[in-house]
């Protein structure tokens, strides 16, 4: 089992930038895919960004604004937000699975408890 806790939400205006860590503790393992997803009110958990070991994965909406990292030795993940726009208000999770990634959320394993990021125009 592993357990995540994810940090950085906040209140942005809109251009501006914030910086989402998930931190993984228990059963972790550097070869699985770690990801993040957003939730905004009334919608589906969508997916974000991803990361493995070798490759990372973006949504079409975030690429070339949102960078995902890894740090294996400290068994965290990262997701750095920048030029952020009001439609990016969400609660974020970090999420991981066994094995490559997916877009599906419901091939996530575990899941961490979300962060909100709030982008005021």
């Amino acid at each position: 089992q592993v357990q995540l806790e994810e940090s950085g939400g906040g209140l942005v205006q809109a251009g501006g930038s914030l910086r989402l860590s998930c931190a993984a503790s228990g059963h972790t393992d550097s070869t699985y895919a770690m990801g993040w997803f957003r939730q905004a009110p009334g919608k589906e958990r969508d997916f974000v960004a991803a990361i493995t070991t070798t490759n990372t994965y973006y949504q079409h909406s975030v690429k070339g604004r949102f960078t995902i990292s890894r740090d294996n030795a400290e068994n965290t993940v990262h997701l750095e937000m920048t030029n952020l726009k009001p439609e990016d208000t969400a609660v974020y999770y970090c999420a991981t699975r066994v094995g490559g990634v997916r877009y599906n959320r419901y091939q996530y394993t575990s899941w961490g408890q979300g962060t909100q990021v709030t982008v005021a125009s």
